[in-house]
Protein backbone atom coordinates (compact mmCIF):
# COMPACT_ATOMS: atom_id res chain seq x y z
CA UNK A 1 0.00 0.00 0.00
CA UNK A 2 1.21 3.71 -0.85
CA UNK A 3 -0.54 5.93 1.67
CA UNK A 4 0.74 9.46 1.43
CA UNK A 5 -2.24 10.18 4.38
CA UNK A 6 -2.30 7.31 7.56
CA UNK A 7 -4.67 7.74 9.93
CA UNK A 8 -5.19 6.26 12.81
CA UNK A 9 -8.23 7.12 15.78
CA UNK A 10 -8.13 10.43 15.27
CA UNK A 11 -9.88 12.33 18.42
CA UNK A 12 -10.44 16.06 18.41
CA UNK A 13 -12.09 18.35 21.33
CA UNK A 14 -12.86 21.82 21.62
CA UNK A 15 -13.25 23.51 25.04
CA UNK A 16 -16.04 26.06 25.07
CA UNK A 17 -16.22 27.53 28.46
CA UNK A 18 -16.54 24.66 30.88
CA UNK A 19 -17.95 22.47 28.18
CA UNK A 20 -15.70 19.96 25.76
CA UNK A 21 -17.12 19.58 22.63
CA UNK A 22 -16.46 16.11 20.77
CA UNK A 23 -16.29 17.33 17.10
CA UNK A 24 -14.20 14.16 15.72
CA UNK A 25 -14.62 10.88 17.72
CA UNK A 26 -11.83 8.62 16.80
CA UNK A 27 -11.24 8.63 12.88
CA UNK A 28 -9.59 5.97 10.99
CA UNK A 29 -8.87 6.47 7.53
CA UNK A 30 -5.71 5.81 4.97
CA UNK A 31 -5.86 8.00 1.54
CA UNK A 32 -3.55 6.12 -1.30
CA UNK A 33 -0.95 8.06 -3.86
CA UNK A 34 -2.92 9.28 -6.40
CA UNK A 35 -6.33 9.30 -4.90
CA UNK A 36 -8.98 11.86 -5.65
CA UNK A 37 -11.30 12.07 -2.99
CA UNK A 38 -14.71 14.00 -1.83
CA UNK A 39 -15.32 14.17 1.86
CA UNK A 40 -18.81 15.77 3.03
CA UNK A 41 -21.48 15.71 5.47
CA UNK A 42 -23.68 18.10 6.93
CA UNK A 43 -22.90 20.99 9.04
CA UNK A 44 -21.54 19.99 12.34
CA UNK A 45 -20.59 16.60 11.00
CA UNK A 46 -16.68 17.60 11.85
CA UNK A 47 -15.77 18.01 8.02
CA UNK A 48 -14.39 21.14 7.81
CA UNK A 49 -12.05 20.18 11.38
CA UNK A 50 -10.74 17.36 9.59
CA UNK A 51 -10.11 19.58 6.97
CA UNK A 52 -7.56 21.20 9.18
CA UNK A 53 -6.33 18.33 10.70
CA UNK A 54 -5.47 17.08 6.97
CA UNK A 55 -3.80 20.31 6.69
CA UNK A 56 -1.79 20.54 9.30
CA UNK A 57 -3.52 23.75 10.24
CA UNK A 58 -4.78 22.10 13.46
CA UNK A 59 -3.54 19.04 15.79
CA UNK A 60 -5.37 16.34 17.41
CA UNK A 61 -6.60 16.19 20.83
CA UNK A 62 -5.38 12.43 20.57
CA UNK A 63 -4.38 9.82 17.57
CA UNK A 64 -1.77 9.42 14.79
CA UNK A 65 -1.32 11.26 11.69
CA UNK A 66 1.24 9.96 9.20
CA UNK A 67 1.63 12.61 5.97
CA UNK A 68 4.19 10.80 3.60
CA UNK A 69 5.41 8.80 6.56
CA UNK A 70 6.00 11.29 8.88
CA UNK A 71 3.86 11.80 12.58
CA UNK A 72 2.88 15.01 12.09
CA UNK A 73 0.00 14.70 15.08
CA UNK A 74 2.77 15.53 17.88
CA UNK A 75 4.70 18.51 15.75
CA UNK A 76 5.33 21.95 17.20
CA UNK A 77 3.72 25.01 14.92
CA UNK A 78 7.14 26.08 12.99
CA UNK A 79 7.56 21.72 11.86
CA UNK A 80 4.10 22.01 10.83
CA UNK A 81 4.29 25.45 8.85
CA UNK A 82 6.97 23.82 7.45
CA UNK A 83 5.09 20.24 6.88
CA UNK A 84 2.09 22.90 5.04
CA UNK A 85 4.72 24.67 2.64
CA UNK A 86 6.39 21.69 1.65
CA UNK A 87 3.83 18.84 1.35
CA UNK A 88 0.37 20.65 0.44
CA UNK A 89 -1.45 23.06 -1.74
CA UNK A 90 -4.04 24.54 -0.48
CA UNK A 91 -7.37 25.77 -2.17
CA UNK A 92 -9.90 27.77 -0.52
CA UNK A 93 -13.68 28.73 -1.50
CA UNK A 94 -12.48 32.44 -1.11
CA UNK A 95 -9.48 32.19 -3.28
CA UNK A 96 -7.26 34.16 -0.41
CA UNK A 97 -5.02 36.12 -3.62
CA UNK A 98 -2.85 39.20 -2.35
CA UNK A 99 -4.86 41.56 -3.70
CA UNK A 100 -2.02 43.99 -4.91
CA UNK A 101 -0.11 41.33 -6.25
CA UNK A 102 0.21 40.21 -9.74
CA UNK A 103 -1.32 36.53 -11.02
CA UNK A 104 2.18 35.22 -11.31
CA UNK A 105 4.08 36.74 -8.05
CA UNK A 106 0.80 34.93 -6.16
CA UNK A 107 1.17 32.05 -7.54
CA UNK A 108 5.19 32.53 -7.13
CA UNK A 109 4.45 33.30 -2.80
CA UNK A 110 5.11 29.82 -1.60
CA UNK A 111 8.13 29.48 -3.08
CA UNK A 112 9.40 32.85 -1.32
CA UNK A 113 9.07 30.57 2.07
CA UNK A 114 10.61 27.77 0.43
CA UNK A 115 13.27 29.97 -0.13
CA UNK A 116 14.38 30.14 -4.27
CA UNK A 117 15.23 32.57 -6.39
CA UNK A 118 13.62 34.64 -7.56
CA UNK A 119 14.50 34.14 -11.10
CA UNK A 120 13.58 30.26 -10.70
CA UNK A 121 10.30 31.13 -8.81
CA UNK A 122 9.08 33.73 -11.35
CA UNK A 123 10.00 30.43 -14.29
CA UNK A 124 8.03 27.99 -12.30
CA UNK A 125 5.07 30.13 -11.68
CA UNK A 126 4.80 31.06 -15.35
CA UNK A 127 4.95 27.12 -15.96
CA UNK A 128 2.26 26.77 -13.29
CA UNK A 129 0.10 29.51 -14.98
CA UNK A 130 0.38 28.23 -18.15
CA UNK A 131 -0.67 24.80 -16.86
CA UNK A 132 -4.13 26.12 -15.56
CA UNK A 133 -4.59 27.96 -18.86
CA UNK A 134 -3.47 31.52 -17.95
CA UNK A 135 -0.06 32.29 -19.69
CA UNK A 136 -1.65 35.50 -20.49
CA UNK A 137 -2.82 36.89 -17.61
CA UNK A 138 0.32 36.43 -15.51
CA UNK A 139 0.61 40.32 -14.81
CA UNK A 140 -2.90 41.08 -14.26
CA UNK A 141 -3.97 41.49 -10.52
CA UNK A 142 -7.18 39.66 -8.84
CA UNK A 143 -9.53 42.80 -9.56
CA UNK A 144 -8.80 42.63 -13.08
CA UNK A 145 -9.77 38.68 -13.15
CA UNK A 146 -13.15 36.75 -13.14
CA UNK A 147 -13.83 34.67 -10.57
CA UNK A 148 -13.07 31.73 -12.10
CA UNK A 149 -9.71 33.10 -13.35
CA UNK A 150 -9.14 33.82 -9.59
CA UNK A 151 -9.64 30.12 -8.76
CA UNK A 152 -7.28 29.57 -11.33
CA UNK A 153 -4.46 31.69 -9.94
CA UNK A 154 -4.99 29.57 -6.43
CA UNK A 155 -4.70 26.25 -8.04
CA UNK A 156 -1.56 27.69 -9.61
CA UNK A 157 -0.23 28.59 -6.25
CA UNK A 158 -1.66 25.32 -5.03
CA UNK A 159 0.49 23.23 -7.20
CA UNK A 160 3.39 25.45 -7.65
CA UNK A 161 5.83 23.67 -5.08
CA UNK A 162 4.49 20.16 -6.23
CA UNK A 163 3.34 18.94 -2.69
CA UNK A 164 2.20 15.44 -1.45
CA UNK A 165 -1.60 16.79 -1.92
CA UNK A 166 -3.86 19.08 -3.05
CA UNK A 167 -6.52 19.84 -0.48
CA UNK A 168 -9.61 22.10 -1.43
CA UNK A 169 -12.10 23.77 0.79
CA UNK A 170 -15.42 24.16 -1.36
CA UNK A 171 -13.17 25.12 -4.25
CA UNK A 172 -16.31 26.20 -6.57
CA UNK A 173 -18.51 27.44 -3.51
CA UNK A 174 -17.97 31.57 -4.81
CA UNK A 175 -18.54 30.61 -8.68
CA UNK A 176 -21.76 29.75 -10.76
CA UNK A 177 -22.23 26.51 -12.13
CA UNK A 178 -20.76 26.89 -15.64
CA UNK A 179 -17.47 28.23 -14.22
CA UNK A 180 -17.65 25.32 -11.33
CA UNK A 181 -17.23 22.69 -13.45
CA UNK A 182 -14.47 24.76 -15.77
CA UNK A 183 -12.28 24.50 -12.49
CA UNK A 184 -13.62 20.92 -11.79
CA UNK A 185 -12.38 19.75 -15.27
CA UNK A 186 -8.96 21.55 -14.38
CA UNK A 187 -9.23 19.26 -11.05
CA UNK A 188 -9.92 16.57 -12.86
CA UNK A 189 -6.76 17.54 -15.03
CA UNK A 190 -4.68 18.10 -12.04
CA UNK A 191 -5.54 14.53 -10.69
CA UNK A 192 -4.65 12.67 -13.88
CA UNK A 193 -1.43 14.13 -14.19
CA UNK A 194 -0.87 12.00 -10.93
CA UNK A 195 -1.69 14.49 -8.15
CA UNK A 196 -3.21 13.23 -4.62
CA UNK A 197 -6.93 15.57 -4.46
CA UNK A 198 -8.97 15.52 -1.34
CA UNK A 199 -11.66 17.81 -1.30
CA UNK A 200 -14.42 19.58 1.18
CA UNK A 201 -17.37 19.75 -0.71
CA UNK A 202 -21.24 20.07 -0.02
CA UNK A 203 -22.54 19.44 -3.19
CA UNK A 204 -23.72 16.03 -5.06
CA UNK A 205 -22.38 16.73 -8.83
CA UNK A 206 -19.17 18.24 -7.23
CA UNK A 207 -18.65 15.37 -4.90
CA UNK A 208 -19.26 13.20 -8.17
CA UNK A 209 -16.08 14.22 -9.93
CA UNK A 210 -13.83 12.36 -7.00
CA UNK A 211 -13.21 8.25 -7.42
CA UNK A 212 -13.59 8.00 -3.45
CA UNK A 213 -16.48 9.72 -1.68
CA UNK A 214 -15.86 9.58 2.46
CA UNK A 215 -19.22 10.80 4.41
CA UNK A 216 -18.98 12.00 8.03
CA UNK A 217 -21.71 11.77 10.40
CA UNK A 218 -21.34 13.20 14.49
CA UNK A 219 -17.63 13.62 14.50
CA UNK A 220 -17.35 9.52 12.76
CA UNK A 221 -17.45 7.76 9.09
CA UNK A 222 -20.28 7.25 7.95
CA UNK A 223 -19.72 5.65 4.99
CA UNK A 224 -16.66 5.20 2.15
CA UNK A 225 -17.55 4.64 -0.82
CA UNK A 226 -15.49 4.49 -4.60
CA UNK A 227 -16.46 5.66 -7.48
CA UNK A 228 -14.68 4.00 -9.64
Amino acid sequence: MNNVIEIKNIIRDFKLGTETVHVLKGIDLNIERGDYVAIMGPSGSGKSTLMNLLGCLDTPTDGNYLLNGQDVSKMSDDQLADIRNKEIGFVFQTFNLLPRTTALDNVALPMVYAGISKTARHARAAEVLEDVGLADRMDHRPNQLSGGQRQRVAVGRALVNKPSIILADEPTGNLDSKTGEEIMGLFDTIHKAGNTVIMVTHEEEIADHAHRVIRLRDGLIESDTRNR
